[in-house]
């Protein structure tokens, strides 16, 4: 998977090419997968803003954060696509599904007494 890479006001270096992937690296170990992603890091005046869209088979996953320190929001962006990617690939487990699974297996012309 390639990451792409944009920043406003700042220059990408090796050492902050490295962390981003590092934590993408860290989102291959789920069984899905990672189509193409887009991060945008973003200088202010109070700190760093760092954005990520994820393309996945079933949708996409976006993620947002903010702190003083670079490398603390790329952690921190990491750490909250992590938690998206984990919740999507245990929705199967969920009890959710098996309701609607027991929903799907009654017919309509089923009485229930």
């Amino acid at each position: 998977m390639s990451i792409e890479i944009t920043s406003k006001h700042l220059e990408i270096t090796s050492a902050i090419r490295n962390s981003i992937a590092e934590q993408f690296d860290k989102l291959e170990r789920h069984l899905i997968d990672l189509i193409s992603s887009h991060v945008i890091i973003t200088q202010e005046p109070q700190g760093f803003k760092i954005e990520a869209c994820i393309v996945i088979p079933q949708g996409k996953l976006f993620a947002h954060a903010n702190d003083k320190d670079l490398y603390s929001a790329i952690h921190s962006l990491g750490q909250k696509l992590e938690r998206q990617l984990n919740k999507h690939s245990h929705k199967s487990d969920s009890h959710r599904e098996e309701r609607h699974a027991k929903t799907l297996n009654q017919s309509p012309d089923t009485e229930v007494a």
